[in-house]
């Protein structure tokens, strides 16, 4: 539930249109955009009254808001309310960002995503390195070992700086022998990404962020996208009474799970990956096409099927759940609409996704 001690305009801002466009100047007139967008309105209405929704709703399309709105408080504690354009952590859509990088520097010829990871971490154990590629970690498909969760309840300093390097993390959490045969099953382990991030800062010879400024953020012009918390936001267990939830994230798990984003910078990246010619066509393909069948798996990020109109439209669907974090960022394969969803009260992801597939639907102008 919304805390009701804090001020009206912070438990429910209504904040339509995009920070530097009203709803009106992004929507075509008409009585059909109008309705469309009282649509849009209700579903989000009822997620702040069925399940206490706090954060930022937006619907775009061309890689433009067309609405948005954002309800609740960013940072309890500081009197903070939640604006349309408040960056709040996105959590694995982030590993849709790293795998762009990736299709980047394979385009460059810099990577493959099936030679063995040896070819760039020569230092690796030979024997496994040898069977392991970029498209078996980038689907979270390789077999690798996943030591993290039992090391870091042995020692939880790891947690705080200050941090290990890539090196030292490569060398604990993702050496060992395989659990499985790469390619065999899924296994959504944080030891794939930060064999993701090594390899990257090894072709390019850069700290993984200033990789990811270089390929992704500064060309698409994702500038509120960053690794580092805004000192602005907070996620939270509950938010009445306000229990907040640390987000303490090393930077050799940034390629998982570390960046904070906006609504509107993470509409851009959807365009631009999957409507334009950023990427090669080859690029597009390895990133929509699924890798593990169990999971709708691609590389980085899943892919989802959604019911509009009684058509099933495929869409790229990448989904984030970190702490208090929740996100969705939904792009639609026919380029007829995107959603984005960032939450910081920890509402479940299965609601979150259900919540994104109807904002998709009543922006369509159905139900």
């Amino acid at each position: 539930m919304i805390d009701a001690s804090l001020p009206a305009l912070n438990r429910r801002m209504l904040l339509w249109g995009d920070a530097a466009s009203t709803a009106a100047g992004l929507l075509p007139g008409g009585a059909r955009a109008d309705g469309r967008a009282e649509a849009v309105g209700a579903v989000l209405d009822g997620m702040v009254r069925d399940h206490g929704f706090q954060g930022i709703a937006a619907v775009g399309l061309g890689g433009r808001i067309r609405k948005a709105r954002a309800v609740g408080t960013a940072n309890i504690a500081k009197r903070i309310p939640m604006r349309t354009d408040t960056p709040l952590g996105i959590a694995s859509i982030s590993k849709r960002l790293t795998a762009v990088a990736v299709m980047r520097l394979v385009e460059q010829a810099a990577l493959s995503l099936d030679a063995p990871i040896t070819t760039w971490l020569p230092d690796y154990r030979a024997d496994v390195g040898a069977r392991l590629t970029l498209r078996r970690l980038l689907s979270n498909s390789s077999g690798a070992p996943n030591p993290f969760r039992a090391a870091v309840a042995a020692e939880p300093a790891l947690l705080q700086p200050p941090w290990i390097d890539t090196a030292e993390a490569v060398r604990r959490f993702a050496t060992g022998e395989l659990v499985f045969e790469p390619g065999a099953r899924f296994d959504y382990v944080l030891s794939n990404w930060i064999l993701v991030l090594a390899i990257i800062e090894a072709v390019t010879v850069q700290l993984y962020p200033e990789a990811m400024r270089a390929l992704v953020l500064h060309p698409l012009r994702m500038r509120l996208t960053t690794p580092a918390a805004p000192s602005e936001v907070m996620s939270y267990r509950t938010v009445s009474p306000p229990v907040e939830w640390t987000n303490p994230r090393p930077p050799f798990l940034a390629a998982a799970g570390g960046y904070y984003s906006t609504a509107a910078d993470l509409l851009r990246f959807a365009h631009r990956i999957y409507d334009s010619d950023f990427l090669a066509p080859t690029s597009r393909t390895a990133l929509t096409t699924v890798e593990v069948a169990s999971d709708s798996y691609a590389l980085g990020g899943r892919m989802r099927t959604v019911a509009i109109g009684g058509v099933e439209v495929p869409a790229a669907w990448e989904t984030g759940n970190t702490n208090g974090y929740r996100s969705v960022l939904g792009h639609r394969l026919d380029g007829r609409g995107a959603v984005v969803i960032l939450n910081n009260n920890a509402i479940s992801q299965r609601t979150m996704n259900e919540f994104a597939e109807a904002l998709l639907r009543a922006d369509a102008g159905v139900t």
